[in-house]
């Protein structure tokens, strides 16, 4: 992919954070290695994704439970629930930011956490572990706000390839579920990518079955790489 080659790393195995009585085991592409955008996008639609500094796949032996799924923007259309969800936060508004206010986002990111995810892993990230988040390395980086007047409300870091954009990671103001800011986030970046005339959002992995992964399904059309090719899922 680059003129001196990439090194691959293989993950020991390790309790399964997604299904009971499984382990799981990642390709890491080397950390030292910086992607250039169109090579990780390439790696997208591989069934790879990035978390932080670290570009990997899950590529356990007995299970292939992991599914990346992914958005063929054009040919997406809301759903009711969706369409009222737009409706709903007409109020508020969104902007890509390249100079944002750290302490703002760390704070917003750490309440996220504390509510939605406790004792999950992430409750200690630090700002050097944020900025990593953020780091360019591999891919540009859209950095999506969704505010009301001054306040920040939701936070989307997107991955920005030639062909693509993906979730990476989006946080918001747990205090406010009637919202619904994480389903606002992901139509918003299917917008964006509408409007910049990019074939796919990629949202990351999902697990048929798992209550906490069904909301993927329900932007549909979605695309699922299933023994390495990508076909469309049936909503979960």
């Amino acid at each position: 992919m680059q003129n001196s080659p990439i090194h691959w790393y293989m993950t020991a195995p390790q309790h399964c954070p997604y299904l009971e009585e499984r382990e799981m085991q990642t390709v890491l592409v080397d950390p030292a290695v910086s992607l250039e955008d169109h090579h990780y996008g390439r790696l997208l639609a591989e069934g790879f994704r990035r978390s932080g500094q670290f570009v990997y796949r899950h590529q356990c032996p007995a299970c292939r439970a992991c599914v990346p799924v992914r958005i063929p923007v054009d040919a997406f259309r809301p759903s009711r629930g969706q369409r009222r969800c737009l409706g709903r936060n007409a109020d508020l508004a969104l902007r890509i930011v390249t100079d944002p206010d750290l302490d703002e986002h760390m704070h917003l990111l750490q309440r996220y956490l504390g509510a939605r995810h406790p004792g999950g892993g992430m409750e200690h990230t630090t700002r050097a572990d944020y900025l990593g988040m953020l780091s360019d390395r591999n891919c540009g980086v859209l950095l999506l706000e969704i505010r009301r007047g001054p306040r920040l409300l939701a936070v989307a870091v997107t991955d920005h390839t030639p062909q693509a954009l993906s979730a990476m990671y989006t946080f918001f103001d747990p205090d406010v579920p009637e919202r619904s800011l994480g389903t606002l986030a992901i139509l918003h970046q299917i917008q964006e990518a509408r409007r910049q005339g990019l074939a796919h959002l990629y949202l990351g992995y999902w697990i048929p079955g798992s209550g906490k992964m069904a909301y993927k399904t329900r932007f549909q059309p979605v695309e699922g790489r299933v023994n390495g090719a990508w076909r469309r899922l049936p909503p979960d």
